[in-house]
């Protein structure tokens, strides 16, 4: 981890300080994780919804049951075991994609 040795302080009045803390709640991050990622051009995400981990804790499970299939299949020699590869590696880049849409920080749009 860098060390961090500079401080800042910067003064806020009540509105500016509420929005702050309103904005930083919403993130989950703390003051200061949420300010560099601004100071370093993105903007964060705010914490996705509970039901988001529900879905994916049960995409992983899907995914485990796949490979289970697909060790079975393997071994006993019925289904095409390079088409349940495939699925499993699609599961996964759908896992992927969703965590990525959700906590990924965005760019900040710079003015023209």
């Amino acid at each position: 981890m860098r060390a961090r040795r500079i401080k800042i302080m910067v003064r806020l009045n009540e509105q500016e300080q509420k929005r702050l803390v309103q904005q930083v709640k919403q993130t989950g991050l703390s003051q200061e994780a949420y300010l560099r990622s601004l100071i370093n051009g993105y903007i964060p995400k705010s914490l996705p919804p509970m039901d988001y981990y529900t879905m994916l804790r049960e995409l992983h499970a899907i995914g485990n049951n796949m490979n289970q299939l697909a060790a079975k299949a393997h071994t006993t020699g019925h289904p095409d075991r390079n088409a349940f590869q495939r699925e499993a590696e699609d599961l996964r880049q759908a896992i992927q994609q969703i965590q990525e849409a959700v906590t990924a920080p965005e760019p900040q749009q710079t003015p023209p």
